[in-house]
This record gives C-alpha cells, sequence and structure tokens, in this order.
C-alpha cells in the first residue's frame, strides 16, 4: 500500500509526529511505500535543525532526517505555514532577506499542492494531528 502522511503538530507539543514516526518506521517494514509525508500548521516545526531538546529527550526533527536518508523520503514543509514560524531554507531565506536558514537535511519546502497530490497518488492519506 502507497501512503501519504500527513503532520499537523509540532514535534515537542503533541505525541503526533512521534506518532506519525512511528507509523511510518513500521509501514516501510512491512513493506510499504510512503509516497510524501507533508509537515502543515505546527507541524512545520519538525523540519528545523536549530531544536536542542535535552539529553534525555528524543530529537525528532534529527530522527525524521535520518529516516529520510534511510529511505529516500519526500519530506516537505508547508511553504505558508514554514514562513509564519520562521522555517527557512536557503533560497526562502534570501528571498525574504534573511540572512539564515534553518531547515534540517532531508526536508524541503514547497506548497500545499504536494498535499494534493500525494493524496492523489496514494492509496491512502493518514492525518497526524488536528
Amino acid at each position: 500500500m502507497k501512503f501519504t502522511i500527513l503532520i499537523n503538530e509540532g514535534p515537542y507539543q503533541h505525541q503526533s509526529s512521534d506518532s506519525a514516526l512511528h507509523f511510518v518506521q513500521a509501514a516501510l517494514e512491512k513493506g510499504h511505500e510512503i509516497f510524501r509525508v507533508f509537515f502543515y500548521h505546527d507541524g512545520v516545526n519538525n523540519g528545523t535543525r536549530l531544536a536542542v531538546p535535552p539529553q534525555d529527550d528524543r530529537n525528532l526533527p534529527k530522527e525524521w532526517s535520518a529516516l529520510a536518508e534511510a529511505h529516500g523520503l519526500d519530506l516537505v514543509i508547508c511553504i505558508a505555514a514554514a514562513q509564519r514560524r520562521g522555517v527557512m531554507d536557503a533560497d526562502e531565506a534570501k528571498r525574504q532577506g534573511l540572512d539564515a536558514d534553518n531547515i534540517a537535511p532531508g526536508f524541503r519546502i514547497s506548497g500545499l499542492g504536494q498535499l494534493i497530490e500525494g493524496g492523489i497518488q496514494s492509496d491512502r492519506l493518514v492525518v497526524f494531528g488536528d
């Protein structure tokens, strides 16, 4: 089965991101395909490389990056939600006149069309968070 995953909550405010990460890992282990993981609303905060959780806590942005690298996952951050929350890749930071970017490895910024395409191309769209 082919899945697109939608994550609407940040990495530390709700268990949605953690649950989504475990779902994706389990789906891949069972041989399913993950077409895309789309981060929306506060979920875009999963894509910042500047998160520094306490040493005894999980670093979910790093875990998403590692999973994407290991399995070639397409991790897409909604551009409008990212701009509101200060999550920028190098191109967007330059376009906005900012002197730095903070997007984690393996993530990319794009529009809602990527979510729509994921819903069309996949057998199931699974949503984590409100």
